[in-house]
């Protein structure tokens, strides 16, 4: 624990205009972020009397070594300077909202010559427009299917798009008008885009101009006597009318606006969005926080504000927010929703009307979220304390570990040996801090050597980490010949801790030369309270003598046998035996499983990617995107073999020594035996272009 004295910024050192600043941990990673109109005054908030902080705070300033800070011009910039790096640094003290389902959107794909309609979910692509997000996807595919025989939009996989196209046939959608099959040339692609943007009018709210133009069609072709093409368009403003009843009307006057609404207690929150386009509700979302900073309900939604809004632009940052708190520099943040909308935003708490009682549904709902959430995590909470608190129980540990380490060997009779790295902080999976491992150091079957290698590298690297920070001084240490001594830390110069060319960790190459620091997590800056093994004594020992040469002796290491389930020390010739219903022994378990799983994956995938090689690999120069050009070209290796060299040059970005260098390859290569359909001795014809 940190003596915020012993990092406090000297008087007048500290600007007092705006501003974003930053606290750091010994380890030099950046655990909060904050933003001011004036620095000077804000950040010597932090440095009172220890017993007048609130407690949230009192932690984050005792764990935190240095603070800095970035001047600004306006508050708006430090807005925006916030939200970048709060994303960038993923700090352990800032309130971060987390979805608590992955929402399906309804996308058009108004990138694409012949825009497609889908469901998607995640990260928003440019050039797609989403409508939503929805509670379910089969309410998607309703109002879809409703909205189709006005717009008949297509709606295929790119695959089955160019087989119709190659065939010549549409598929069932477009024999029953569902599809305007543009795969067939039915309608051309100016005419089908402008079917596409009127689908999109419509999701917008842009509803009474379309069903009043088909009334008025139908009403005339009834005067006309064409009675079969008045009812289809008496039948398609059914239609419409029925995607429209899907969303009542909230808002008499047509708005559109997004409805914030939060419910929170003292360790966490829960936030509903309601977003209402064209006076409809057309999307709704929930998000969960734990309330890790000191922060009230106007700082709780300008949190969800930023995360929000951070990466939209245009029509996706409504007119209206409406919001039960305002933010504290409500001008700030409404000048930062108007830059990005193109156009001003109002942000306001409603007061009366039909906004006033829709913000108490959302407030309801929110309400509810909270409520629910804590009934499903309540005993989580309480059984991860008591989890961590047996396993240090049992393995006489001086407090809790709040970061595990587990690692696991994988592969296939001896071959594609790897390894995995799992990360469990406070009892929960951080994905992020996975890592893998490729053994390079030996070829063939050895779990035992396996384990050493890896823990030694991944030590080296903490080592490494570690002296670059200048956290220890550099000391003069004899290294032997046959390994290196176990008398503490060796310095970075050292043969010991020289990156190793082709180290296999993942997802960074291990060649990489260290970064600046910049606060950004490092692969493997952190060191672990525990690390646990795969495996029993021998496993164990491995990984503890990894340890000892490497002169580390401050962190615990234990191995889970599973044939009993048995918890293995350095040095003891008789394992811990937890009890069945121990909480901490089912924590190690899923340490344990998750360990294996990660690993078995990288395993498959690799072993995967090795029986999967196609002749191309072998020509020099030529990259993984004119491997697809040239598949994509020909339509699979045995065509490609067929081309002439003037045929293979005519591929965009394939010169002619390229293209040489591709039918010599190829040439040299003999063609794999024909598959055949055993049941009917028919023969399969390769047609993938994966390999020949």
């Amino acid at each position: 624990m940190a003596d915020p004295s012993s990092y406090r910024p000297k008087p007048g050192q500290i600007p007092d205009s705006p501003g974003v600043y930053k606290f750091r941990d010994e380890n030099r990673r950046v655990i909060y972020v904050g933003k001011a109109k004036n620095l000077r005054q804000r950040v010597a908030n932090y440095f009172q009397d220890l017993a007048g902080l609130h407690p949230r705070t009192r932690t984050m300033v005792t764990t935190a070594a240095s603070v800095e800070w970035t001047v600004v011009s306006t508050e708006v910039e430090a807005l925006q300077l916030e939200y970048s790096w709060i994303k960038e640094f993923d700090p352990r003290f800032n309130v971060k909202y987390r979805d608590d389902k992955s929402y399906p959107y309804l996308a058009v794909t108004l990138n694409e010559e012949f825009p497609r309609v889908q469901v998607m979910r995640g990260a928003k692509k440019k050039g797609v427009r989403y409508f939503g997000p929805y509670g379910h996807a089969w309410a998607i595919r309703e109002t879809v299917d409703l909205m189709l025989r006005v717009f008949p939009v297509r709606t295929c996989s790119a695959g089955v798009f160019k087989n119709a196209a190659r065939t010549g046939r549409p598929c069932l959608l477009g024999y029953i008008g569902k599809c305007s099959a543009p795969c067939v040339g039915r309608v051309t692609p100016e005419e089908h885009r402008d079917l596409a943007e009127d689908f999109c009018d419509f999701m917008a709210g842009r509803t009474g101009a379309y069903i009043r133009r088909l009334e008025k069609d139908m009403m005339q072709a009834a005067e006309e006597m064409e009675y079969e093409r008045a009812a289809r368009l008496r039948d398609d403003a059914e239609a419409l009318k029925r995607a429209m009843e899907k969303s009542a009307v909230v808002l008499a006057d047509a708005t559109d606006a997004d409805l914030i609404a939060v419910a929170e207690d003292e360790l966490e929150a829960a936030l509903q969005i309601f977003h209402v386009r064209g006076g409809r509700v057309r999307g709704q979302r929930g998000w969960v926080t734990d309330k890790v900073e000191a922060v009230d309900t106007s700082g709780l939604v300008e949190h969800a504000l930023q995360q929000l809004y951070g990466e939209e632009r245009g029509d996706a940052v409504p007119k209206e927010v409406l919001v039960p708190a305002l933010p504290e520099d409500t001008e700030a943040v409404s000048q930062w929703l108007a830059e990005r909308r193109g156009s001003q935003v109002s942000l306001r708490i409603p007061q009366r009307g039909d906004k006033k009682d829709l913000m108490a549904t959302v407030q309801r709902n929110a309400q509810q979220a909270l409520g629910l959430h804590k009934t499903k995590r309540a005993s989580d909470l309480t059984t991860r304390s008591r989890a961590l608190e047996e396993i240090a129980e049992a393995l006489g540990l001086d407090t809790a570990p709040l970061r595990i380490e587990c690692y696991d060997i994988s592969h296939l009779q001896g071959d594609d040996v790897v390894a995995s790295m799992v990360v469990f902080e406070d009892g929960l999976a951080r994905k992020s801090e996975y890592r893998r491992f490729q053994i390079k150091g030996f070829e063939g079957q050895d779990d035992v050597r396996s384990m050493h290698e890896v823990i030694g590298r991944r030590f080296k690297r903490y080592l490494q980490e570690k002296e670059r920070t200048g956290e220890w001084e550099e000391q003069p240490t004899d290294t032997p010949a046959d390994g290196p001594a176990a008398t503490g830390p060796v310095p970075a110069s050292s043969p010991v801790l020289a990156p190793a060319a082709g180290d296999g960790e993942s997802p960074a190459d291990a060649r990489e030369e260290p970064r600046e620091d910049d606060g950004r997590p490092k692969r493997f800056a952190y060191p672990p309270q525990l690390v646990v093994v795969d495996g029993g004594q021998p496993q164990v020992a491995a990984a503890k003598r990894a340890l000892d040469e490497l002169g580390i002796d401050d962190i615990a290491v234990c191995g889970l046998a599973k044939r009993l389930e048995e918890v293995w020390l350095p040095d003891d010739d008789d394992p811990v035996v937890l009890p069945r219903s121990s909480e901490g022994l089912y924590l190690l378990q899923r340490v344990r499983d998750e360990a294996h799983r990660f690993a078995i994956t990288y395993q498959r995938a690799k072993r995967a990617k090795r029986i999967r090689t196609s002749p191309l690999d072998d020509v020099s120069g030529l990259g993984e995107t004119r491997k697809q050009a040239l598949i994509k070209h020909f339509g699979s290796v045995k065509k490609l073999r067929q081309a002439t060299i003037d045929e293979i040059c005519e591929v965009p970005g394939i010169g002619r020594r390229t293209a040489e260098s591709v039918a010599a390859a190829l040439a040299s290569t003999a063609p794999a035996a024909p598959a055949v359909n055993t049941a009917t001795g028919e023969i399969i014809e390769e047609d993938d272009g994966g390999s020949s």
